[in-house]
């Protein structure tokens, strides 16, 4: 006689229905989530300082969001974008370019931050008729197919799907921590964006370029952040030779970095600019924002795709942008921030195995090394095993993951910023 299966027991075990291609950071089975906590199944609390990779910055489960998502759920699912209009959509779209500067005023719905990479590409290559891409080393933009081949971050996301698509050329990123150049480290930047100019003498002719595509801060390879000026620089190039510059926000968008989008920092607006994760607080919303003469040179058709402009996923990006203004989350980012920076320094200060700590607003990084300064993934495992163990949930970054990402919800107040830093001074500590 058969065997029966409890079917939903048999789910409760991911490593035999799930592909190991999916690499899991803990062995949490979540059950629910509210503000910044999330509780597993057995009931047990958890700190979420991934907020779901920088993907849930109003907090999980929101309440305005949820309510947007149920009204909307109750109307209409799927409205899809080429036959039927709705308000969700244009009233999110509405709400983002409100925070944009006025060359963004268009905005095409997706699904994630690779599909928007692919139509960001797509879309300058029509614009301007050229065929080549500038991409920059550490930058990670996706894993679909164009997506792939402007990423840098690590081989192993472009490692053994060659070949690519052609025309894509790399320029180093200022990683200041790890410059490899010599003199004055201030003008280590300059060096970088020397390196970038080589390129149109040895690789690549500028008119050629249809676009540069730039992580505003460089997220997956190591949350890296650029200087102002080498950033302005590089936008200057781009209007020189009239090449497009494409942002991508995706993870440092949606008030991440203390702004409402990172190239705020910096005094520098794109031509294009990609963003998700943090669009629909967790819902599978992505965009490509640009101005509308850019945008009416894709003919009607030639491109699209079935969920782009979901109703119930912008009715919940409605809502984000809702509670991001309402509540001031990139203001709260900034002063949470400023307070997570101090702490992280006082803990460097007693503990060199963290050779440096980055940071604008609540996108934040620490990197460990070695004693001699090379990186120290070994002490980057332990530090987030010491975290989990005190329920407490991080995420590594960087090329080696020798780097720590500490980006929790938006909505995270003093005290629980304080006790995070008590958290991550026993794990460092224990990692010494």
């Amino acid at each position: 006689m058969a065997q029966t299966v409890d079917r939903d027991q048999a789910l409760l075990d991911p490593a035999e229905i799930m592909p190991r291609v999916l690499g899991r950071y803990s062995p949490l089975q979540v059950d629910h989530g509210k503000g910044i906590y999330v509780w597993d199944v057995n009931g047990d609390r958890y700190a979420d300082f991934t907020s779901g990779i920088a993907v849930v910055n109003t907090g999980h489960c929101h309440p305005h969001v949820v309510e947007a998502i149920q009204d909307q759920a109750a109307k209409i699912i799927h409205a899809q974008a080429n036959i039927l209009a709705h308000s969700p959509m244009l009233r999110a779209a509405t709400l983002l370019t409100e925070t944009t500067p006025p060359n963004l005023n268009q905005v095409f719905w997706t699904n994630s931050g690779a599909e928007a990479t692919e139509g960001a590409i797509k879309l300058a290559k029509v614009a301007t008729g050229r065929p080549a891409i500038i991409a920059f080393k550490h930058g990670f933009h996706g894993r679909t197919h164009a997506a792939m081949a402007v990423t840098s971050s690590r081989a192993k996301v472009r490692g053994h799907y060659e070949p690519l698509i052609p025309s894509v050329y790399f320029a180093p990123f200022p990683y200041l921590f790890r410059s490899p150049y010599k003199g004055a480290p201030e003008d280590a930047d300059l060096y970088y964006f020397a390196e970038l100019e080589a390129l149109f003498d040895h690789m690549v002719m500028p008119d050629d370029v249809a676009a540069m595509i730039v992580e505003t801060v460089v997220g997956e390879g190591g949350y890296l952040f650029p200087t102002t000026r080498w950033l302005q620089k590089v936008r200057e190039l781009c209007d020189q030779h009239g090449i497009l510059l494409i942002l991508d926000e995706v993870q440092s968008g949606m008030g991440r970095t203390g702004k409402m989008w990172a190239f705020e920092h910096f005094d520098v607006v794109p031509d294009i600019m990609t963003a998700a994760k943090g669009l629909a607080s967790g819902m599978p919303v992505s965009a490509v924002v640009s101005d509308r003469k850019l945008m009416d040179t894709w003919a009607p058709g030639s491109h699209g795709g079935t969920y782009g402009g979901n109703a119930v996923g912008t009715a919940a990006a409605a809502a984000t942008f809702e509670v991001m203004r309402d509540e001031d989350l990139p203001g709260n980012a900034a002063r949470m921030g400023e307070i997570l920076m101090q702490g992280l320094r006082e803990i460097q200060a007693d503990y060199p195995v963290i050779g440096d700590v980055r940071g604008l607003g609540l996108m934040v990084a620490t990197e460990f090394v070695h004693p001699d300064g090379s990186p120290n993934p070994e002490a980057v495992k332990k530090v987030i095993a010491s975290a989990f163990e005190q329920k407490t949930l991080l995420i590594t970054c960087g090329t080696y993951d020798q780097g720590i990402r500490i980006v929790p919800p938006l909505v995270v107040n003093e005290e629980q910023i304080r006790e995070f830093l008590d958290v991550y001074r026993r794990a460092v500590a224990a990692a010494s």
